[in-house]
């Protein structure tokens, strides 16, 4: 149990498997957790909200290459993110050792042994974003004396999520992992944010647990461990969470998640850096003298009309934007051009892109190193949550409307609601 709750004792394991489908083709070649969102890695943000908390020890549990290639090379043991955020003191980060794990469970289960973790967990989701009150979460768990708690949230629509059916204790009853609407016990979803009791190691060990991984070749939380420790009776308590929480593992929730974060609803960061005034939600980024003198520029054209910013808008540093540009309620990353009289509008371009003159950019999602080619005669439209992932060549002309296109690709004319990638 957790005696007097010190932060600096809860470990965080944030299981990052898989391909990350739903948010293909994003995750393509890049680990869910380190998609870019408002211009640095999705899972910075959830980190820095834990570690604002006082919490110091994460453990990535990577499988696979492109996983731990990208959360290694960006956090390596932790002391960059420390110091970018001036946490003292400073976060310590490790990783999964050099075993497949079968799932999140089994992930937990690895990392524990192999670091031997004898205080309580806090496993989380590494394309979730939150803001979680964790100290309230922690006590909460330790008064139920749970075996684990899951923090809930209601949802309009179940599709996709794991159910939970709660007494009015709170306990769960019942849990049931993607059910249809008309199978699912209430509108409480789990949100894949756990607190677990040191005790979890043992009942990694039972022969049950031992059972379903030889039967299932797979060791889930939703699916099957959760389940388990219901069936096997151990306490399961469900919190229902009052801070933000975004599962980002679709193009249309991360455009969502932007928007709100844009709008300053993501409390642990609402303030991106440079600012331009404080009567309007538009930031450029901007330190060094060279990065400077693009913001100057851009902050110069804002002021006297040539450019017309809408809503809340993030631009990074080094960008550079054309006379006539329209840009709304948008995220614009580093090093990106934006040609004259582009018009991007509740869209997220990330960094390294050109954008031609005249294009027109809705409701999309365009990714690293993109170049969207487009002339006044033959403009170039994306449109209806078009996902284009990192290095591809958009020649002028081409219409995007709902339309998915995967790396290294040269597109050229009309799609609508298709996938492009090779072969």
């Amino acid at each position: 149990m957790i005696d007097d709750y010190a932060p600096n004792r809860l470990r965080v394991i944030i299981p990052v498997g898989g391909k990350a489908k739903r948010l293909l083709p994003l995750t393509a070649e890049t680990s869910k957790a380190c998609v870019r969102l408002m211009n640095r890695p999705m899972i910075e943000f959830s980190l820095l909200s834990l570690a604002r908390q006082g919490i110091k020890n994460f453990i990535f549990g990577v499988k696979g290459y492109t996983n731990y290639r990208d959360l290694h090379d960006y956090f390596e043991s932790g002391y960059g993110f420390s110091a970018r955020y001036n946490i003292k003191p400073r976060v310590h980060v490790k990783y999964q050792p050099n075993v497949d794990d079968l799932g999140s469970a089994d992930s937990a289960r690895i990392s524990m042994e192999y670091y031997n973790v004898r205080d309580p967990v806090f496993a989380v989701q590494g394309d979730n974003i939150f803001d979680v009150n964790v100290k309230e979460l922690a006590e909460f768990h330790e008064k139920k004396g749970a075996t684990m708690t899951i923090a809930l949230r209601e949802v309009e629509n179940v599709e996709g999520y794991g159910i939970a059916d709660i007494n009015r204790q709170k306990r769960i009853a019942r849990f049931v992992e993607k059910p249809s609407i008309k199978e699912a016990p209430s509108n409480l979803a789990n949100t894949g944010l756990y607190v677990v009791s040191p005790e979890i190691r043992k009942i990694f060990r039972e022969k049950g647990v031992k059972q379903i991984i030889k039967e299932r070749n797979r060791l889930d939380f939703g699916f099957d461990f959760i389940p388990y420790l219901i069936k096997t009776g151990r306490p399961v308590y469900g919190y229902t969470l009052s801070g933000s929480w975004y599962d980002v593992g679709t193009p249309k929730h991360y455009l969502e998640a932007m928007h709100d974060m844009l709008n300053g609803r993501f409390t642990s960061l609402t303030d991106f850096g440079g600012r331009v005034s404080e009567d309007r939600r538009i930031w450029v980024q901007g330190e060094s003298s060279e990065a400077m003198k693009s913001k100057k520029e851009i902050v110069r054209k804002i002021k006297h009309g040539k450019i017309k910013i809408q809503g809340a808008v993030l631009i990074g540093r080094h960008c550079r934007i054309g006379d006539g540009a329209e840009i709304s309620n948008s995220c614009i990353d580093n090093y990106t051009q934006i040609g004259k009289d582009a018009l991007i509008e509740d869209s997220a371009i990330m960094d390294r892109v050109i954008v031609e003159e005249k294009t027109e950019i809705k409701q999309s999602i365009v990714g690293r190193h993109v170049t969207i080619l487009s002339r006044p005669r033959r403009r170039t439209k994306i449109e209806s949550v078009s996902v284009i992932a990192d290095d591809v060549i958009i020649a002028e002309g081409c219409k995007l409307t709902a339309t998915k296109v995967y790396p290294h690709q040269h597109v050229r004319g009309e799609f609508e609601d298709q996938i492009i990638m090779q072969g």
